[in-house]
């Protein structure tokens, strides 16, 4: 099925909630597509999921701040991260009056660690 990670996106207004959609589902994996227009996580809630997620900013700009880190990421377009899973991190801001569009993809990082024989 052919898609557009930029059609459909919501209006660039204040009271506009972020949007969220499932662009693939697969066992272990989930891609999907977030579009913010302005919003951050609520004050004093972290992220804190099981699934390791890795996330691409396409278009906007957003500042990420990682628990263990001092520092806000500000990510620009065609930046990227890998969040390991329990990675604690929250959306600190993004751009307000313009799509911040990112593309998530969630995957299952298995309990057993990738060592070599």
């Amino acid at each position: 099925m052919l898609g557009n990670l930029f059609c459909d996106l919501p209006p660039l207004a204040a009271h506009s909630a972020e949007r969220f959609d499932d662009l693939l589902r697969r066992p272990g994996l989930r891609i999907e597509r977030i579009v913010s227009t302005g919003q951050a996580s609520p004050p004093g809630f972290w992220y804190d999921q099981p699934e390791g997620e890795w996330v691409l900013l396409l278009s906007g700009s957003a500042g990420l701040r990682l628990a263990d880190e001092a520092q806000v990421r500000t990510l620009h377009p065609g930046d990227h991260l890998d969040i390991p899973p329990h990675c604690r991190h929250r959306v600190e801001w993004t751009e307000a009056g313009a799509a911040t569009v990112w593309l998530a993809v969630f995957y299952d990082a298995g309990s057993r660690s990738h060592q070599q024989p």
